[in-house]
């Protein structure tokens, strides 16, 4: 006879779990069996919440997972999610226990493609940096007031209406040249080499002044949206520029190959504008600033001639009175000669007369002589006349101490001043500085 073993149930109880303490055990066991993980997929349900933490799930054809971005991360994103997006992220998997969802705690995010892009970017700024593109001792200074402006990007960009606004408010005397081209997509690069060429054949045209600065701009974006700036034909072409370009593209965090070729970077295309342009009013204040330093510097030159004919005309005397002194000499010599024709014989008279006579001439053309020199130093003295400078319309200004005001730093709002004219003086007061 055979006999068959047949097993004994298991009567021992099984283990009851707690809802709380299961999902943790869940929990548990995805950390240790796939974190830390990276998943590529697309973007569906994007949302920020008030706290800053941005939630949303990541799906593909097969599945789909609930994600849940922490403000701390989310504020390092360079991009703002949406719907659609192909993404590549990184995280770790977790068990929400309030409703025992599984969801992926997401840690890093970026657009699909862009680390392909980024070691690209990184392999052609080490190539180009090796060939010396972006050394600094190449790198030109801004012209101080530029003739002429050329700029180039997209008819359609933003970046467009924002540099006219700062030009037309800082510099509105100094002309444009737009050289426009898109900012984007394929053929792009080609665009904006072309347009800077344009820029640069203006200098042989001489009907009209041709750039002496050029700017190179377009708003923010993603990698690939700035990627037609990381082009190795047009950062040469940008350093092959004659005349200096400043580089405005995207924002103060976005970095391209034309930035570090450029000669200046400008965190943003406003701020290049801004750098191109000093503002008229500054030039109207300096150019103020140098008027008042000529008309110091003139009036200190009055004051020296004045002194100097004072001390000319002290060392030349009165004419009158060396007239007077040699009219006296004249009469005692006549009077000597009166009395020496009475005792000497006619011959010795005769010739006393003609030295009195002789000394009467050189006198006279003694004295004619320094008149001439007193008239010509009298008119060199009124033509440094104050009163001439006044009579041409400026005027002096002093305070209420009598101290002469030079600067308008010297002067406060109300304060009362008087103004000497070419005729007569009026009392102002001061109603701006």
């Amino acid at each position: 006879m055979t006999f068959s073993a047949v097993p004994k149930p298991d009567l021992t109880p099984a283990r009851i779990w707690s809802v709380g303490a299961l999902c943790s055990a869940i929990a548990d066991a995805l950390a240790a069996r796939f974190n830390p993980v990276c998943v590529a997929g697309e973007l569906s349900g994007v949302s920020r919440a008030a706290s800053g933490h941005l939630y949303f799930s990541i799906k593909d054809d097969s599945g789909q997972l609930r994600c849940a971005m922490f403000k701390r991360a989310a504020q390092l994103l360079d991009f703002n999610p949406r719907d659609g997006q192909q993404v590549e992220l990184r995280g770790r998997l977790a068990v929400y226990e309030p409703r025992g969802d599984l969801q992926l705690v997401v840690e890093s995010l970026r657009q699909s493609g862009q680390g392909r892009l980024f070691e690209q970017f990184l392999q052609l700024k080490a190539r180009l940096q090796a060939d010396g593109l972006f050394e600094a001792s190449r790198k030109r200074l801004l012209p101080e007031a530029p003739r002429a402006i050329g700029l180039v990007t997209s008819l359609g960009a933003a970046a467009l209406h924002d540099v006219l606004s700062a030009l037309r408010r800082r510099a509105p005397h100094v002309p444009i040249y737009l050289a426009a081209a898109p900012v984007q997509g394929e053929g792009a690069p080609q665009a904006l080499v072309w347009a800077l060429s344009a820029l640069y054949a203006m200098r042989s045209v001489a009907t009209a002044p041709a750039p002496d600065v050029i700017l190179l701009v377009r708003g923010g974006g993603s990698l690939e949206d700035l990627w037609a700036f990381n082009d190795e034909a047009l950062a040469r072409c940008i350093v092959q520029s004659p005349v200096p370009v400043i580089s405005g593209v995207g924002h103060e965090t976005d970095f391209t190959i034309a930035d570090f070729c450029a000669d200046v970077r400008a965190p943003t295309p406003t701020a290049a504008a801004e750098l191109a342009a000093r503002p008229l009013a500054d030039w109207r204040m300096e150019s103020t600033a140098n008027g008042q330093r000529l008309r110091d510097a003139l009036s200190q030159a009055l004051d020296r001639q004045a002194q100097r004919l004072d001390l000319l005309q002290a060392r030349l005397g009165r004419p009158s009175q060396r007239l007077a002194d040699s009219r006296l000499s004249m009469q005692a010599l006549a009077h000597r000669l009166r009395h020496a024709s009475q005792m000497a014989v006619p011959a010795q008279q005769r010739h006393l007369q003609h030295l009195a006579d002789r000394r009467k001439a050189g006198l006279d053309s003694g004295v004619a002589l320094e008149l001439q020199r007193l008239q010509r130093a009298g008119l060199r003295l009124s033509l440094l006349d104050p009163h001439l400078v006044l009579a041409r319309g400026y005027a002096w200004l002093s305070d209420e101490q009598g101290s002469t005001v030079l600067k308008a730093s010297q002067v406060v709002p109300g304060q009362a001043l008087k103004a000497v004219l070419a005729e007569g003086a009026v009392e102002v007061t001061v109603s701006g500085v």
